[in-house]
Order: C-alpha cells, then structure tokens, then sequence
C-alpha cells in the first residue's frame, strides 16, 4: 500500500509526468538492447557497447531526477509571503500604469492621504513616472 505522504503522487496531475518518465525510460531501454545487438554484430564494434551501457544510465539518471522532484514537491515547505504584503495594497493603478503624456499629467487624479510635501512612497513613485516621461520625450525628440 502507499504511504500517505505519498499519495499525492497518484493523483490526476501527476500521470503526465509519470507516463513522460515512463515512456523515456523504456526508450532508453530500447536504445540499449539496440546498441548491444549493433555491437554484437558483424558490423559492431566498442562504441556500440559503450552506447549500450550508457544508455540505461540516462534511464536511471531520469528517474533518479523524477523521483527527486517529486521528494521536493512533497518536502516544499508553506509558501511563506514577505512580511509588508499585507500591510501595503501596493500603488493605485493610476500611479502604476505607463507615465502619461505632459498634457495628461495634470488630470491624473490625487492619491488620498498624500499631502504634496509628505515623504511618501507615492511621490518617489511620481518622480520615477516623470523620468520616464523624461526619458519618452527624448526618444521621440530623436
């Protein structure tokens, strides 16, 4: 039986990937038998018997690989947010949008609670729309 911290390897959004893993390892498997029938023949020679043993080690080495990224998906701990997320909504849209053209600036609506001298994080945020508006005119000045 499966253990239960397993599990989650049978469900539905796994068998993709189970059956990618599955179908690589047994082409690899063919390509091996291949390469040692082609080096036992009249016609084989010593790489043929090198491909031979390397081709199931690229078999291992894949689910080796498959089964590490399913150890860490199960391993993964919480996702774990940086401490400012939910204190800051983060800038209006208005302020976080493409800087508008000169003649648009000035309808731009005021951002609550911000008094223009204030050191607020929505003025840095205005001056760096400005120097890219700054930075606009020169390109299409050019």
């Amino acid at each position: 039986m499966v253990n239960c911290v397993w599990r989650f390897v049978l469900s539905r959004r796994w068998w993709a990937g189970h059956v990618l893993v599955a179908a690589g390892c047994g082409l690899f498997l063919g390509l091996a038998r291949w390469q040692w029938d082609r080096a036992h023949s009249i016609t084989g020679d010593w790489q043929n018997l090198g491909y031979a043993l390397q081709w199931p080690l690229f078999a291992v080495v894949l689910l080796a690989a498959w089964l590490r990224f399913l150890w860490l998906e199960q391993h993964r701990g919480p996702v774990e947010l940086p401490p400012d997320v939910g204190e800051h909504p983060g800038p209006a849209p208005e302020t976080a949008s493409v800087p508008l053209p000169p003649a648009r600036e000035a309808a731009r609506p005021a951002v609550r609670g911000s008094a223009p001298g204030e050191d607020n994080p929505d003025d840095e945020l205005a001056a760096y729309n400005a120097y890219l508006a700054q930075l606009a005119e020169q390109d299409q000045r050019r």
